[in-house]
């Protein structure tokens, strides 16, 4: 139960990177700072969406589009990403440039797999270490 939940703020923690990243670098993707709530229901419906989409497309590329397989991660991204936005109170805007409806899906979908990735060997070890000793 610990680790399911460890994993489950890793992957929280993660989109939260992902985010933070694409309204550092990208002109046209803001957070509204101004209620921090917003921002926190931002980055647990993403998660959220990105857990539920990317078998779901998996499947369907899998059955009617194997050519697609490779972009599952950022086909899914894309879709999360506009439906936070949609979202009135989510905090999450996408903006002018255009090229930003471009961009975010990528540059979010590459800091949430890294933060993925680096943040279990950062946390998940020092639990196993802890158990060991």
């Amino acid at each position: 139960m610990v680790m399911f939940l460890i994993r489950t703020l890793i992957f929280l923690a993660s989109a939260a990177i992902g985010l933070l990243v694409a309204s550092w670098i990208l002109p046209g993707f803001h957070i509204d700072w101004s209620h921090w709530w917003g921002f926190l229901l931002a980055i647990v419906i993403f998660a959220v969406l990105q857990s539920i989409l990317t078998p779901w497309l998996t499947k369907v590329a899998r059955d009617k589009a194997s050519w697609l397989l490779g972009g599952i991660g950022i086909v899914s991204t894309f879709i999360a990403l506009v439906v936070v936005v949609v979202i009135p109170g989510a905090g999450i805007g996408i903006g002018a440039p255009w090229w930003t409806w471009i961009l975010a899906p990528v540059v979010v979908w590459i800091f949430t797999a890294l933060a993925t990735w680096l943040l279990p060997a950062i946390f998940i070890k020092k639990k196993a270490e802890e158990r060991r000793s």
